[in-house]
């Protein structure tokens, strides 16, 4: 696969190539290793392409986890509490999860533990690789990469996101570069307030 467009926010893609620029080779070189034609290989149910071969999802996902795991990226997770009062959300947010645990439980609110988790992050680099359902990316963008960013884990974040192109032989549900590039364009210049690099890739 290789990619085929390329949008940065807020400096992303600048930042990477100043300060990570060995990073961004291996995030090439990996999406470069992954032969998408190979896993052709579901046959669709769905009406208007009853017997179509299509894109594979989960095995395309399968492949990329082996070779990002190949050049030693691994899994995340940046845990936090959070409670039924925005203020004190809001005092608490950049605390540690210990302090935030107390700050809540002392104010007398419930502390509810969660937390946020990603496939590869290396070098406070994280990517996520989405082939699933539309509404994924949204999180992935104004959620996920924003929590990782905020709780000084990342950098910058990355998401790789097949062309319309590409989409257009997956099943219906998955989402793509263009529509996730316009989301962004949406919200404006500062929204979400993390670097990011939007990748669009096509076999």
């Amino acid at each position: 696969m290789r990619i085929e467009k390329l949008y940065s926010h807020l400096n992303g893609h600048e930042w990477l190539l100043v300060h990570q620029q060995k990073i961004w080779k291996e995030i090439e070189e990996v999406i470069g290793k992954v032969d998408a034609n190979k896993y052709k290989t579901k046959i669709s149910e769905e009406k208007g392409m009853k017997g179509k071969r299509l894109f594979a999802p989960i095995e395309l996902n399968k492949r990329f986890t082996a070779e990002f795991k190949k050049t030693e990226w691994g899994e995340s997770r940046t845990s936090y509490w959070v409670t039924d009062n925005y203020n004190l959300i809001r005092k608490t947010l950049h605390l540690s999860p210990d302090e935030q645990k107390k700050e809540i439980e002392s104010a007398g609110r419930r502390a509810i533990y969660s937390y946020n988790q990603t496939d590869f992050v290396k070098n406070r680099v994280a990517v996520e690789i989405q082939f699933g359902k539309y509404s994924f990316i949204a999180y992935d963008l104004f959620v996920k990469h924003l929590a990782f960013y905020v709780g000084d884990a990342i950098d910058v974040g990355i998401e790789v996101l097949p062309m319309k192109s590409m989409q257009q032989e997956m099943s219906s549900g998955p989402g793509y570069y263009e529509g996730a590039l316009y989301d962004l364009a949406r919200q404006g210049r500062g929204v979400p307030a993390v670097p990011l690099v939007l990748a669009g890739v096509v076999p």
